[in-house]
């Protein structure tokens, strides 16, 4: 499907990446271990309207929430790479079914399928794939946290599996305005960037 074509709601789908409690809540583990992001406290009312006129028009919404799984003592299985970037990291943080873990209040109601991720991308050892094609959808708008990391990651990996892929460009954020501005314009090589409105418009 070519560019600036006509977005058929009923084969699309808007894929959130980790729009949650412990990421995004003054009360969560980020923000508790100091590590906040202004940009991104403006996203959730933002795709939450993209939300509702894509589920209106009978398209699908999809939100990736990343999870801690805990192992056999109850501790939290990170990663090295996410254990040196975020030391703060613990015990119950996005722990499966708990409130961190939990979408962000603002999108209650909104999303039809939730899939746990562990890693930068949603597709990732997850049923994303799977749930997109047994839905019918063959075109993704992802939005979400952070620029350069899952939505990054998702948005690469859409492309690899053929979806027509776009970006929300201010349905995301990363932690700086130029880490955001640089990776929008580095998927413009693999997806369609464009604003949540200009989106809501185009929906068929």
């Amino acid at each position: 499907m070519s560019a600036g074509a006509p977005i058929v709601a009923a084969k699309t789908a808007l894929v959130i990446i980790d729009l949650q409690n412990d990421f995004l809540d003054p009360k969560g583990a980020y923000a508790r271990g100091g590590d906040s992001n202004p940009p991104a406290l403006l996203l959730p009312a933002r795709v939450a309207e993209v939300a509702r006129s894509l589920k209106a028009r009978g398209g699908m919404v999809v939100a990736s929430q990343f999870t801690l799984w805990p192992d056999a003592s109850g501790e939290p299985m990170i990663s090295p790479h996410l254990k040196a970037l975020r030391p703060y990291l613990k015990r119950g943080h996005f722990a499966p079914g708990s409130w961190g873990q939990a979408n962000v209040d603002a999108l209650a109601g909104l999303v039809d399928v939730a899939v746990c991720k562990v890693a930068y991308s949603a597709f990732f050892n997850t049923q994303l794939d799977w749930v997109l094609r047994r839905a019918g959808i063959d075109s993704v708008a992802v939005c979400g946290i952070v620029t350069n990391g899952g939505v990054a990651s998702t948005v690469r990996d859409a492309h690899m599996r053929d979806y027509r892929t776009l970006v929300l460009s201010d349905g995301c954020a990363a932690f700086g305005e130029e880490r955001h501005q640089t990776s929008l314009a580095d998927m413009r090589n693999v997806a369609e960037v464009t604003d949540c409105a200009a989106f809501i418009r185009s929906l068929g």
